[in-house]
C-alpha cells in the first residue's frame, strides 16, 4: 500500500464532533433552558467541571499525543499508523484522545450546568463511533490483523 491509501477512511474531522455537541448544547440552552440542580452549586460545579476537562485534556489526550509523535506517527486517523500503541493511556483504553473528547463534552456541560451539552453527549459519542472508530479499527484490523485482533481482545474501546 502506499501512503495516500494507507490510512484510516475516517469521514469527520474528529474534533468538530464535540464542538458542535457544545455549541449546539451552549444554543439549545440559550433557547430552551432546562433547569438543573447543579445551577445551585456554584462555584462547586465550576471547579467540578474544570477538574474533568482539564483532567481529560491533560491526563488523556496531551499524554497520547505525546505518545503517539514520540513513534513518528500523527495523532490524525487520516495519516498513515506504522505502530499499535499499548502504553500509557492505550493500556486502558484504544480511544484516548476520544475518550478525552467526551470527557470534556461532560465537563463544560457540569460546569455550565447545560443539560443539553450532556443530553447531546451520548450522540456524539455515537458520531465519534460511527464516523471515526469504526474506520479506524477497519483500518488497523486490515494492516496489523492478529496483532490488533489481540490488542482490541485485552484493551476495551472506550473505557
Amino acid at each position: 500500500m502506499n501512503d495516500q491509501n494507507d490510512a484510516a477512511k475516517v469521514r469527520v474531522f474528529p474534533p468538530a464532533v464535540p464542538l458542535i455537541v457544545i455549541f449546539l448544547g451552549l444554543a439549545l440552552h440559550w433557547a430552551w433552558p432546562i433547569s438543573s440542580s447543579f445551577q445551585a452549586y456554584t462555584p462547586g460545579r465550576y471547579w467540578l467541571g474544570a477538574v474533568i476537562a482539564l483532567g481529560a485534556i491533560l491526563g488523556l489526550g496531551f499524554w497520547s499525543v505525546l505518545l503517539v509523535r514520540r513513534n513518528g506517527q500523527s495523532e490524525n486517523p487520516w495519516k498513515p499508523t506504522h505502530f499499535i500503541e499499548e502504553r500509557g493511556p492505550f493500556s486502558l483504553t484504544r480511544n484516548p484522545m476520544y475518550l478525552q473528547m467526551v470527557l470534556v463534552c461532560i465537563g463544560v456541560g457540569v460546569g455550565l450546568a447545560n443539560v443539553w451539552v450532556l443530553i447531546l453527549t451520548p450522540i456524539g459519542i455515537w458520531a465519534l463511533q460511527r464516523l471515526a472508530i469504526l474506520p479506524e479499527e477497519a483500518y488497523l484490523e486490515a494492516k496489523f490483523g492478529e496483532a490488533y485482533l489481540s490488542y482490541k481482545s485485552r484493551v476495551r474501546r472506550w473505557i
